[in-house]
């Protein structure tokens, strides 16, 4: 933003740097979040017999989005910006989700995902749009990613997230979860 666009901005409307310092605060905790699913899930199924094809589908999903992950350290840096606050909470609660689940069963396992990935679809779109041209290395970025969680939902479903006990109950609280840790990171 040029400093005669700066002066022309309504007042509180928040600047280009804001915005971008939000979405990569807010994605990094996503994705970081998305590794401690990932890691409880594999917790509990690593010592279960069985579960191969499963543990296989997350492991390709965790290498995903550990890189994802990379990126957006890499970016947090670059651009100054510092993480959320709410870290450490975030990281106890993926982990924590990820083992319930994975508890719960494969089926469980893959219903997290497919929610956890359906909120993160929508988010990363309202981003890109919300970005514009001024942040178009950013929603590059972003784009990638969201097309790596677009198939890993896809990947849940086809693994029968849908026939999850208390499917609809599980998703809708997860997806709940998921839209409160967003607003709260893109802030705190």
């Amino acid at each position: 933003m040029t400093e005669r666009e700066r002066k022309m901005a309504l007042p509180g409307a928040p600047h280009a740097e804001d915005r971008r310092a939000a979405v990569i605060r807010v994605d990094h905790a996503g994705e970081r979040g998305a590794v401690r699913i990932y890691e409880g899930q594999l917790a509990v199924f690593g010592r279960q017999r069985g579960v191969g094809a499963t543990t296989a589908i997350i492991r390709e999903m965790a290498t995903q989005e550990a890189e994802h992950l990379a990126r957006f350290d890499a970016l947090l840096a670059e651009h100054r910006v510092r993480p959320t606050a709410l870290t450490p909470l975030w990281d106890a609660a993926g982990f924590t989700l990820g083992a319930v689940t994975a508890l719960m069963g494969e089926k469980a396992a893959m219903a997290c995902t497919a929610a956890v990935e359906e909120v993160i679809e929508d988010h990363y779109a309202a981003q890109a749009t919300a970005l514009g041209a001024e942040g178009a290395a950013l929603t590059e970025t972003i784009q990638t990613f969201a097309a790596d969680e677009a198939h890993h939902r896809q990947r849940a479903l086809h693994a029968g997230a849908t026939e999850a006990p208390g499917y609809r109950l599980l998703s809708g609280a997860i997806k709940a979860g998921c839209r409160l840790a967003i607003k709260l990171s893109e802030k705190i």
